[in-house]
């Protein structure tokens, strides 16, 4: 005869069973929430570099190199960096869980000056 409430001989283990069915779900959420956190983020980096690329126009000094410079380490791989006129374009690809996406996910922001 069991001692627990009546009713929750077959309830014993359901808890675990519900978090095993959940569990897939908490885990898709959590790793849309953190690539939507790395194009944000990539999003930021990619217009400091482009800022730091047209003040190095503006200087005369070496764009591509200021934009390079302004960027971390790990993303620097992952930038191109073009400059035509006054215009300067970084385009950045976050990192990402799925290379596929990569790609998709490439940010680009545009910084102008005007030609001395």
């Amino acid at each position: 005869m069991s001692r627990g409430l009546p009713g929750s001989r077959h309830e014993h283990g359901q808890a675990a069973v519900e978090l095993l069915a959940v569990l897939p779900l908490v885990l898709t959420v959590a790793a849309v929430a953190a690539q939507l956190l790395a194009v944000g983020y990539s999003s930021v980096l990619a217009g400091n570099a482009a800022e730091a690329a047209a003040l190095a126009v503006a200087g005369g000094g070496d764009p591509r190199a200021a934009a390079r410079e302004a960027l971390p380490g790990w993303s620097r791989a992952h930038a191109r960096v073009s400059v035509g006129g006054g215009e300067v374009r970084v385009k950045l690809r976050p990192p990402t869980l799925l290379r596929p996406l990569a790609d998709e996910l490439e940010i680009s922001a545009t910084a102008s000056v005007e030609a001395p």
